[in-house]
């Protein structure tokens, strides 16, 4: 059935001009019951004889909820005890365009079997669709259709009963917090409740309660409405006046994220390469980290710089607005566009992972809650089960932010485990990151090739045979997930044919399946300290997509021509199959390298990839590609408990610079064949350069060495590095990290939404860069090898892979899934770093990373440990010895002066830091400072293995 509406729209001169538009009906949408055999396509989720917990409904129902149940009460959805749950396409549809974040949520809970959740398209029922009247608000529209699609369903699940005969009759109950609307439901006919009379006559689960948000859609409670009181912060404007200012330039819009290390700090990013600085509680103005907000820039006599200060927030109940705790924020010329936060435009609020204030009466029901994430402010809760949740990590919510209350309020969710456990601490340094660690579906299982796997006559005679060459892999110990591998051989003509062959992942995942979408979720594969979490399931991960060695393995290769000189005479991409001749690590490679017993194949294969990489290192490096540095180890693990035994720090060979630069040129490669077949939707990877202002903390560094720091361009940067001088050659490394540090951050991007001078790679210096060499724990490089086997005839093209605005979609997404990944693995190997240090103490060298007025950050290059030194006694609050000079970025004291890069001696412990868990603590050893440095570990104590240490102490 097609449904038209004619609009007559008159043009500013005079003209008439006629909108068709045009809406499909359908008379064949399923109810999704069980019981009905009416509906022609049904999708039977909702039980025959549905379960009913709740004393209120003590009958056979199915729940409905509006738009704002959803929203606001999806912490009680979730739960076990709710079930058989009917959501309307209307309120997904308003769900999806107000919190992507819940509407992903949502998704989850539908796609799990045992909920029973059912989607009724009622938006293309025939006899579910509403027209919006004339001066009807679009709320009032879908209140009015949500309202007759449970008559409808009512109606039709009586029709079921009766036509079986049956006196298992099933209801509609539609829950919802507006009045109004319930009002109207019930005059209709329809059995309606506000989700907080519900779920209290809900018995067996104690918990559920506590899980409603403590606020409806008008910020109040159904039973328990908040008091006025002291108003704390400024009144938000309306998203209408928002809209205006916006339009008029007064007011700029961005996303809001907090410091880590002053919570009365934030900046708002603007654009590309501009933030407006925030300080101040009540400039802040209610605002969490993530959230879309409205901001108002100060005039310039108020303009403010980011406090040298480390201020954690207290958990001491509060209703007071601290002050800026820094004086000197005033004191330079260093000052930041400064503004106030003025409205919110989208709340990003998600669960959040922490632990209860053991401050105030235990048995009360108002507790103060800190989030693991220090960005996250206190959060007031009410809950009777405090002694329950006490010394537990739990995970919490935030329903509200009245103007009138220090903290925004919240409610309890769930228990994840004890505090300092390490499965519970995994667990949440993983919900924090959004990572998807649950094992594979059934549905995404059934898409895996049956076992035995078996290579037919036809997959030889579709691809090119490789078997024969010397070719291998070359990769960190342990790992199975092997995407790459390569070969070198000489030619008649004195060339060389250098092989990238990768990993073909994609003739295991075909587009659309289910294995593809998870595939897709996910983005990529999570590196833990301990663990891998597989973007992919593991028999093709670790077996049928790994180029093991002996093996015969599908793959997509990049074969070049090059000539002595690593120039590029021809390029060719095909579909091969090979059998690895070795798997190697890194040190097994150089091995090979160096002895000069070996004189195979496989062995003079090596040293020419090794030399024609050192050609090509020199050449990007002379383009003004940066040699950059990251401080990295990675853990011994015991056999059994898999706790860490020893630290050991990454050693970089010349095979890694060598595995590194034939993966960079053949993904420089591959990008530039899709975009010259694919121009508008080659998924690329680029890296802006940074504004002059990212490289102040490097600029201001290379002073205190007396050494200028150029960074106009990439090589005038590479150059101003490279000239580094100094006794210790850990400082150029140090310069390196810091580098690395001001730099914006790589992303993906569909080409057809970019102008080319947008596509260049800035850290390697080339017009054109992708992601095609890993495609086992990258999702991008997946979309690359079906971009490119379309471009080589290979593929058949499909309709999303053509499609920029979903490519760009997707890219947002991978972008999201990169960036949680990398802060999850950082987060991993901090909380291992916690256990290893559990039982002991070590002292060692480190480096000034950062000055601050009360505080040094520190690296530890032994441990990649970076932590805070406070210069002065926390439990005391003794006032530093030190005096801080923010101009030289310095701390003073007598002849002893700390700057960036400085050597220093600190001593590595556990401790603990509050009532939410141990923590890293660092203090000062050397220099020694009076009534602040402590005493080192007795001589005989300590395997003295740093003659720099000795020279340091005796100073």
């Amino acid at each position: 059935m097609l449904k038209t509406k004619v609009f007559i729209k008159k043009t500013r001169k005079g003209g008439i001009v006629k909108i068709v538009r045009e809406h499909y009906l359908r008379d064949d949408v399923g109810c999704g019951a069980e019981q009905c055999d009416t509906c022609v396509l049904n999708k039977r989720a909702l039980s025959k004889n549905p379960q009913s917990f709740s004393t209120l409904c003590d009958f056979p129902h199915y729940i409905l909820p509006d738009t704002n149940v959803v929203l606001r009460q999806l912490d009680v959805l979730e739960d076990n005890l709710i079930q058989n749950v009917i959501l309307l396409q209307t309120v997904l549809d308003e769900v999806k365009s107000r919190s992507f974040v819940t509407y992903k949520r949502i998704r989850e809970i539908i796609e799990r079997p045992d909920k029973h959740f059912y989607v009724f398209c009622n938006e293309h029922h025939w006899e579910t669709y509403v027209e919006r009247l004339k001066g009807e608000t679009p709320n009032d529209r879908n209140d009015r259709a949500i309202r007759l699609a449970a008559s409808w369903y009512d109606k039709h699940l009586e029709l079921c009963s009766l036509e079986k005969d049956s006196t298992d009759r099933v209801s509609i109950v539609l829950l919802t917090n507006d009045i109004a609307n319930k009002e109207a439901a019930i005059s209709g006919g329809i059995e309606a409740y506000t989700v907080h009379t519900y779920i209290k006559s809900i018995t067996g689960s104690p918990d559920l309660f506590e899980k409603l948000a403590q606020a409806d859609d008008k910020g109040r409670r159904d039973d328990s409405i908040i008091k006025d009181g002291k108003v704390l912060f400024p009144e938000h404007l309306s998203l209408s006046e928002i809209q205006v200012g916006l339009r008029t330039g007064k007011y700029f819009q961005g996303s809001f994220s907090a410091s880590r290390e002053n919570y009365l700090e934030g900046q708002v990013k603007v654009s590309e390469n501009e933030s407006i600085f925030i300080q101040g509680l009540a400039n802040l103005n209610r605002s969490v980290d993530g959230d879309i907000v409205a901001v108002e820039i100060l005039p310039k006599d108020r303009w403010m710089k980011p406090s040298s200060m480390v201020v954690e927030e207290n958990e001491e109940e509060s209703e007071e607005t601290p002050e800026i705790i820094d004086d000197e924020t005033k004191a330079d010329s260093l000052l930041k566009p400064t503004g106030k936060v003025v409205g919110i435009v989208k709340r990003c609020w998600r669960q959040y992972c922490g632990a209860i204030s053991p401050s105030g009466d235990p048995k009360g029901t108002r507790h103060l809650f800190k989030a693991v994430e220090r960005r996250i402010p206190l959060i007031r809760i009410e809950t009777r089960q405090a002694e329950r949740l006490m010394g537990m990590r739990i995970i919490v919510s935030i329903d509200a932010w009245p103007r009138t209350s220090r903290y925004p309020q919240g409610h309890y969710v769930r228990i994840l485990g004890e505090i300092g456990d390490k499965e519970t601490e995994t667990k949440v340094l993983l919900l924090e990151h959004d990572i998807q660690d649950a094992p594979f579906s059934n549905l995404v299982l059934k898409d895996l090739p049956e076992m035995p796997w078996i290579i037919t006559p036809e997959d030889y005679a579709e691809r090119r045979d490789l078997r024969q060459l010397d070719i291998c892999s070359i990769d960190p110990p342990g790992c199975t997930d092997i995407d790459d591998a390569l070969h070198c051989r000489t030619l008649d003509n004195g060339n060389f044919e250098i092989g990238v062959h990768i990993a073909d992942v994609t003739h295991f995942i075909k587009p659309g399946t289910n294995i593809d979408m998870a595939a897709a979720k996910r983005g990529t594969s999570v590196y833990l300290a301990d663990r891998r979490i597989d973007m992919i399931p593991a028999l093709l991960s670790s077996d049928l997509c790994s180029l093991r060695s002996k093996v015969e393995r599908f793959a997509f290769s990049c074969v070049w021509e090059l000539t002595p000189n690593a120039e590029i005479v021809k390029t060719e991409f095909f579909k091969s199959i090979l059998a690895s001749k070795a798997s190697l690590t890194y040190a097994e490679a150089q091995n090979i390298i160096d002895d000069p017993s070996r004189t195979d194949n496989l062995a003079a294969s090596l040293r020419n990839l090794n030399s024609l990489a050192k050609i090509l290192k020199k050449g990007r490096h002379d383009k003004g590609a940066l040699i950059l540095a990251s401080s990295e180890v990675r853990f011994a693990l015991d056999s059994e408990t898999h706790d860490p035994i020893d630290l050991i720090t990454k050693e970089h060979m010349e095979t890694n610079s060598l595995v590194e630069e034939f993966m960079l040129l053949a993904n420089i490669s591959v990008a530039k064949k899709i975009y010259e077949c694919f121009p508008q939707f080659a998924i690329l990877r680029n890296h802006r350069q940074p504004p002059a202002s990212y490289f102040e903390p490097l600029i201001k560094a290379g002073e205190g060495k007396n050494h200028k720091i150029v960074v106009e361009t990439g090589k005038l940067l590479q150059v101003s590095l490279d000239q580094l001088k100094s006794d210790d050659p850990f400082v150029d490394t140090m310069f390196r990290i810091l580098t690395t540090r001001c730099m914006t951050r790589a992303s993906y991007l569909c080409s057809g939404t970019e102008t080319e001078d947008n596509f260049y790679h800035f850290g390697l210096a080339t017009p054109i860069y992708t992601h095609f060499t890993s495609p086992i724990r990258r999702y991008p490089d997946i979309l690359v090898h079906r971009l490119l086997g379309v471009a080589i005839g290979a593929y058949e093209p499909y309709p999303s892979l053509l499609n920029k605005d979903l490519a760009q979609e997707l890219c947002q997404h991978l972008n999201s899934c990169h960036l949680m990944a990398q802060r999850a693995g950082r987060a991993s190997i901090q909380l291992h770093m916690q256990i290893f240090f559990k039982d002991r103490a070590a002292e060692e060298e480190g480096y000034i990373l950062s000055v601050r007025k009360n505080a040094i950050q520190v690296l530890v290059p032994k441990f990649g440990l970076e932590g805070t030194v406070f210069l002065s006694k926390q439990d005391t609050k003794e006032k530093s010895p030190f005096t801080y000079d923010p101009e030289n970025g310095t701390q003073t004291h007598g002849d002893i002066v700390l700057r960036v890069f400085d050597k220093v001696v600190i001593r590595i412990s556990i401790a603990k830091r509050d009532f939410q868990n141990d923590h890293m603590q660092l203090k000062l050893v050397y220099p020694r400072v009076s009534g602040l440095s402590i005493p080192p570990i007795a001589e005989e104590a300590i395997e003295d293995t740093a003659p720099s240490r000795k020279k340091l102490r005796s100073k």
